[in-house]
């Protein structure tokens, strides 16, 4: 398989490749581009950092609406099949697909709970996590304050972005 050169792509093309890579915001892919494409951003580590640093560069509201654009794990749209690929693959992966319906109705009371707290859904990196490591995790963080969790939340948005990279490119 020949790699993908990020330099020599034209806008569409680059935000049709890595407009999901955070999920429903295609605007830091548009940013990226704005900011220019060189060849050390075919290096996925440059890649990845150059994203990451486009994102943070913006204020908590922005930071905010990126977390909201995160569907809730095992929730209402996974259940009607209305997740991306990228979230039904990484969601499948963790057998979230699988659920009995006593962890339905488990991950389905963390996620209220959880977005009543936090306004924001529970995100985490579930690629290589079991449905167990994930609501242990789920079950922890729901005791965290509001801005620890806002930037665990964050950080598990980019460990997602980071995976999606490596497996894209």
């Amino acid at each position: 398989m020949q790699k993908i050169r990020l330099d020599t792509l034209e806008y569409s093309q680059l935000i049709e490749l890595l407009g999901g890579i955070y999920e429903h915001s295609p605007w830091v892919a548009e940013q990226l581009y704005a900011e220019g494409i060189s060849q050390a951003d075919n290096d996925i580590d440059q890649l990845a950092s150059r994203m990451k640093a486009i994102v943070d560069a913006t204020d908590d509201r922005a930071k905010l609406a990126l977390l909201c654009a995160h569907p809730e794990l095992a929730g209402k749209l996974a259940i009607a099949g209305d997740l991306t690929a990228e979230s039904t693959a990484e969601q499948a992966s963790a057998g979230l697909d699988k659920c009995s319906e006593a962890e339905f109705a488990q991950f389905s009371q963390l996620n209220t709970a959880y977005q009543e707290k936090f306004s924001h859904p529970f995100i985490i990196a579930v690629r290589g996590l079991a449905r167990g490591d994930i609501l242990a995790a789920f079950q922890a963080r729901i005791n965290n304050d509001p801005q620890t969790e806002f930037t665990t939340a964050l950080a598990e948005v980019h460990k997602i972005a980071r995976l999606r990279l490596e497996q894209l490119i």
